[in-house]
């Protein structure tokens, strides 16, 4: 593929995404789908934080030096994968790329680890902890598991590559290989639990139990070959001994499973997101749930719920639509962060949400591109893509990007159009082993 955003180069040497699309009057769906994924990968390309060139936090139109120096670790792996999707498309030159890798993972080789897991905010300068709480000043298993998924197709991508992409696979491989799982089960307990902190140890007591985003945490723990936990921590700590599962509807269609405090109702959108971007959801089973029914339906359930409208929000409709985490509109005007939900809606729209569920939804989702790149780019897309949030019904949009937002758009959408990191990350034979540990079966992968 030709690089049409590979063309200029900044002052130390390295490439900025630009894009000289010609716009046309419509753009057709792959010159949009285009468009949002160069824009995308500016967040993680361009506006990395300086020093270990991984994702900052959260980035401000107006005020770029606030928090410029906080690197987040989920955020992080998500955008360890808009790399490799950018350097498929031919929207980042490879061998910048792979430098670009390399800063990375030697600054995840060196930042503090707790058991092995990183903490879910460090300091970019010196890969130092920056407590996300006060309790939470160590270990966050969860975050850990979104870089380990990307670790993995690091080195799925790289590993028959030069030399100096076979030792980038290689180095990626020992990360996540040195995870220690098994210390996340609390001394042997049939759960994981989320946070372990040198001052705190276990305060914290969070378990991981389903359903929510953290699916891929027990898949990367039950697939380590180094320290893997049991097969009954997934069953008797993540599905809850089968309590995981929903019998309900909401618009004639199932829930399937219980969403963590949703009380009958489907979650934020990013629960169908996270363990997705490498997780392959087609023709995937388990004792619980065909999980292709599971995010698709969720994601008409969300759709629906917009274009129904219960509250009568301005704004919300067939082109409108998806509410997930993300910064929020306060009763006084302020701008907060809120998990965005049908049982927590605040009137804000979040392009994530649909963007991100390209893959279930391709003609709601694609309704929603048009709304933003033909009808309110001006106002909506900013030098890094789609601002974080908006609310029509409140005459608000934020000029903000969040890591953990803008980084599942582009593997989502790649996965919808040519299915790159779902191949990699199901093709790793640890990931397949550790699936079937846990009960899972894959049409689509064949096992």
């Amino acid at each position: 593929m030709s690089c049409s955003s590979c063309d200029t180069k900044d002052d130390d040497g390295t490439t900025t995404i630009t894009d000289d699309t010609p716009i046309a009057d419509p753009l057709s769906e792959e010159e949009l789908l285009d468009m949002v994924q160069k824009d995308a990968i500016k967040y993680f390309w361009d506006y990395a934080e300086t020093n270990s060139k991984l994702a900052r936090e959260r980035y401000h139109i107006y005020d770029p030096s606030n928090d410029a120096n906080i690197v987040t670790t989920g955020g992080s792996g998500f955008g360890l994968m808009t790399i490799i999707a950018g350097i498929d498309r031919g929207f980042i030159p490879r061998g910048e790329a792979v430098s670009r890798l390399q800063t990375n993972l030697d600054f995840l080789e060196n930042a503090d680890r707790f058991h092995g897991a990183w903490p879910h905010w460090m300091n970019g300068t010196n890969g130092n902890v920056i407590p996300f709480g006060t309790k939470d000043n160590g270990g966050d298993l969860v975050e850990t598991s979104f870089v380990c998924q990307a670790l993995i197709c690091i080195r799925e991508y790289f590993k028959d590559g030069t030399e100096e992409e076979q030792a980038l696979a290689q180095q990626a491989d020992e990360l996540w290989k040195g995870v220690e799982w098994d210390w996340y089960t609390k001394g042997g307990e049939n759960v994981l639990y989320w946070h372990w902190s040198p001052e705190y140890e276990w305060e914290m007591n969070f378990k991981l139990e389903g359903y929510n985003e953290c699916l891929i945490t027990y898949i990367m723990a039950a697939a380590s070959p180094t320290h893997a936990i049991n097969a009954e921590a997934y069953h008797e700590g993540w599905a809850r001994n089968g309590n995981i599962v929903h019998g309900g509807q909401r618009y004639g269609i199932p829930v399937i499973f219980n969403y963590n405090g949703a009380t009958g109702n489907v979650g934020p959108m990013f629960w169908a997101h996270y363990s997705y971007l490498g997780l392959d959801p087609r023709g995937l089973n388990d004792t619980y749930a065909n999980y292709w029914d599971l995010v698709q339906n969720h994601t008409k359930i969300m759709y629906e719920y917009c274009v129904t409208n219960p509250y009568g929000y301005e704004g919300y409709g067939e082109n409108c639509w998806g509410l997930t985490a993300s910064y929020t509109r306060n009763s006084d005007g302020s701008t907060g962060y809120s998990a965005h939900q049908p049982n927590n809606d605040r009137g804000v729209i979040t392009p994530t949400a649909a963007l991100s569920s390209y893959p279930y939804t391709p003609e709601e989702s694609l309704k929603f591109l048009r709304y933003l790149y033909e009808e309110k780019k001006e106002t909506l897309v900013g030098v890094a893509g789609p601002y974080d949030a908006f609310s029509p019904h409140h005459d608000w949009v934020t000029k903000r990007y969040l890591a953990i937002d803008q980084g599942t758009i582009v593997p989502m959408i790649e996965n919808h159009r040519t299915g790159l990191l779902w191949n990699l990350f199901m093709q790793a034979p640890e990931v397949q082993q550790g699936l079937t540990t846990l009960g899972f079966s894959s049409s689509q992968h064949g096992f």
